[in-house]
């Protein structure tokens, strides 16, 4: 797998920028739509992420209208929505592609990272892949599995824990 740091990145109010913005961070990336079954796990990232913040933890939210067209909002319309009903704070990219043709380079690294029930291809909105401190994708979790599971909170307890960065210290400094 390459570095996911130098990826670029569109963020959903139109910023440029790369991955490497979370280098030195633990992050959840996560593909969302805003008209899924799954939109309740909304929430339970925003908890997530009040939760271990901290800590150095991060999620990026990637919005994606390839599955079922349950995402078919503009960018500040997922962006509103996302605020007003779930008081998401963590960021969210433009809308993108995480599978096919198109597929956004991101995607491309984070499917390389397959587990026994997960392939490259990423099967539906809300598919989890945890990157630790130093980029390198170390779990993926099936878009049922809840944010507020135990295999999730051990995973990110277990990526924190490699190099745990204490509150108001610099991430940089283990990168």
């Amino acid at each position: 797998m390459t570095s996911l740091y130098p990826i670029p990145l569109t963020l959903n109010d139109g910023t440029q920028t790369d991955f490497g913005r979370f280098k030195g961070n633990v992050v959840m990336v996560v593909n969302v739509a805003s008209q899924c079954g799954l939109t309740p796990q909304y929430g339970g990232l925003e908890t997530l992420y009040g939760k271990f913040r901290d800590r150095g933890f991060e999620i990026l939210g990637v919005p994606c209208n390839q599955f079922a067209g349950q995402e078919p909002g503009t960018d500040s319309e997922i962006a509103e929505f996302c605020e007003r009903n779930f008081g998401v704070s963590f960021p969210l990219t433009a809308k993108a592609n995480v599978r096919g043709k198109d597929q956004h380079p991101l995607y491309s690294e984070l499917t390389k990272f397959r587990t026994g029930v997960l392939p490259g291809l990423v099967k539906w909105n809300f598919e989890k892949f945890l990157v630790n401190r130093t980029g390198e994708v170390v779990a993926r979790f099936a878009p049922t599995v809840e944010p507020d599971s135990a295999e999730v909170l051990d995973a990110i307890e277990a990526a924190l824990a490699e190099f745990d960065v204490p509150k108001n210290a610099s991430a940089d400094s283990i990168a």
